[in-house]
């Protein structure tokens, strides 16, 4: 099966390439290298370097390869950005997007798994979150990532193009072999600001609000170690190729873990005190924002392996132990 990556360069792109080369695939990367990395690239993948606006490129590389199904990842994705910026928003995800289908349909290629987000429910009506409740985002990002679905959606029936959306939370965590991991510029997922500390970059962690209706007064979010994402991408692959209709699936762990418990598993992990500041809250930080993951689990036959917080920090750990400045050597 030969599998077109966009975003294959990028933190979730790149690690689902390892999994799949893993299992035997043949992958074909598009990436613009906007905020993904080319040392990221799996060296048995091939690369295109270029942007899914660019009409002529990306139908140049449907000429050139014969693709099976796509993976979807080559989408902006900072929420405070998308308020500040809007309109790159909806350049790059929805008009970017828009040209890829082009490109598809012109091309026969009918199955898209896609990475979406649970922003696209905006304040959540309860916890867990299933996939049948309302959507109603609360920023630009979350409303764009929707507007991608809806336009699967209506391609599908213009078109007979089937498609997977998975949404889901925070990814975290590494490669098993450290070879890659997670690199934002500038970071903004809490667990490499954490770990920044014992790393020497930070003098301190900052909580942003401690009295939430909580445990113990901070946010409650949704981590997934990034290895069980790129599995469950797959997984939404071979579900289309075996035939199935479009569907969307939460990808969660069902629990949550507060910012506090966080910090103390990377203090347990690191073996340092890794200081911790009460800000106050950011605006719009729901208190919990956990997802039901049931659906994935019966219908993908999806079964996270890495679902011990310690350990998703550890596989973290290992990677900005050894990478300080993400890729970049200096």
């Amino acid at each position: 099966m030969t599998v077109l990556v966009l975003g294959g360069a990028g933190y979730i792109g790149s690690h689902t390439v390892y999994k799949l080369i893993d299992e035997g695939h043949d992958v074909v990367i598009v990436d613009n290298l906007e905020t993904g990395y080319k040392e990221a690239v799996h060296p048995k993948a091939r690369f295109y370097q270029g942007d899914i606006r660019d009409r002529a490129f990306i139908s140049g590389v449907f000429d050139k390869e014969k693709i099976d199904a796509a993976i979807h990842f080559a989408a902006n994705s900072l929420v405070g950005e998308s308020m500040t910026n809007p309109l790159k928003y909806y350049d790059n995800n929805l008009h970017g997007t828009a040209i890829l289908l082009e490109a598809m349909v012109a091309h026969g290629v009918d199955k898209i798994v896609f990475s979406s987000t649970a922003a696209t429910y905006g304040e959540p009506e309860r916890i867990p979150i299933l996939e049948t409740d309302r959507t109603e985002p609360t920023n630009t990002y979350g409303e764009t990532k929707l507007s991608m679905e809806k336009m699967f959606k209506w391609t599908g029936k213009a078109h007979g193009l089937r498609y997977v959306s998975l949404r889901y939370f925070n990814a975290c965590g590494a490669h098993v072999t450290g070879t890659i991991g997670e690199a934002h510029n500038p970071e903004s997922h809490l667990i490499p600001l954490i770990l920044q500390v014992p790393n020497g970059q930070r003098e301190f962690i900052s909580i942003y609000g401690d009295d939430y209706d909580t445990v113990d007064g901070t946010c409650v979010r949704d981590y997934i170690h990034v290895t069980d994402l790129a599995q469950a991408h797959i997984l939404a692959v071979k579900y289309l190729m075996e035939g199935n209709e479009s569907n969307i699936f939460n990808l969660g762990n069902g629990v949550g873990f507060t910012v506090k418990q966080v910090i103390d598993a990377a203090r347990k992990v690191t073996n340092s005190e890794i200081p911790a500041v009460i800000a106050p809250r950011r605006a719009g930080d729901p208190a919990k924002l956990i997802a039901s993951s049931d659906k994935a689990r019966t219908i993908l036959g999806w079964k996270p392996e890495h679902e011990d917080l310690e350990e998703i920090i550890e596989s973290a750990w290992k990677w900005h132990k050894s990478h300080p400045n993400g890729y970049k050597t200096k």
